[in-house]
């Protein structure tokens, strides 16, 4: 205790289940501060991967549902994870089959960068399944394209020029 006074810092028990008990003498405002910056670069580094859905009926035609399936494929490239669902109103429960087989085709359409990740379930009126993005498929790095020069920058670089070309000619 007395040292922790001597050096103006505080006296913090660090394991307090430990025989004898641990101590550090440290600043605590400090140590706060640190970890709780150490928390949130750790929640920055982590990738939360992102759910897109697309809705179909069992009547939707090929040429509507090719849309739906270019926008997946546009999501899972950009490595989201894509639900499919088909969703049932009135009697169309009693044929299952035709939205079973409309999700066969989506996935076989998508099967060069996806992976079936849940096969098709009926759940209530709904039935769906879910695709992910196969490994090699990824997010893409964004093109780095060289910023635009500002008016002074191309004063001072055509300066630089000048005087190159004079040291040169001498």
């Amino acid at each position: 205790m007395e040292m922790a006074r001597e050096a103006d810092l505080d006296l913090v028990e660090v394991a307090p289940g430990a025989n004898p008990p641990v101590c550090r003498i440290m600043n605590y405002g400090k140590f706060l501060y640190e970890r709780t910056k150490k928390e949130r670069e750790a929640r920055k580094a982590q990738t939360k991967i992102e759910t897109k859905e697309i809705r179909l009926r069992p009547k939707t035609n090929e040429h509507h549902r090719g849309f739906k399936t270019r926008d997946a494929r546009r999501w899972l490239e950009e490595g989201m994870k894509v639900k499919v669902t088909v969703r049932f109103r009135g009697r169309e429960i009693t044929y299952p089959e035709i939205a079973l087989e409309d999700l066969k085709e989506i996935a076989e359409e998508l099967a060069d960068i996806s992976v079936v990740e849940q096969k098709p379930d009926l759940e209530g009126r709904n039935m769906f399944m879910l695709l992910s993005p196969s490994k090699g498929v990824g997010k893409k790095p964004k093109p780095t394209t060289p910023k635009p020069m500002k008016v002074k920058e191309k004063v001072n670089k055509k300066i630089e020029l000048e005087k190159n070309l004079e040291e040169v000619e001498d």
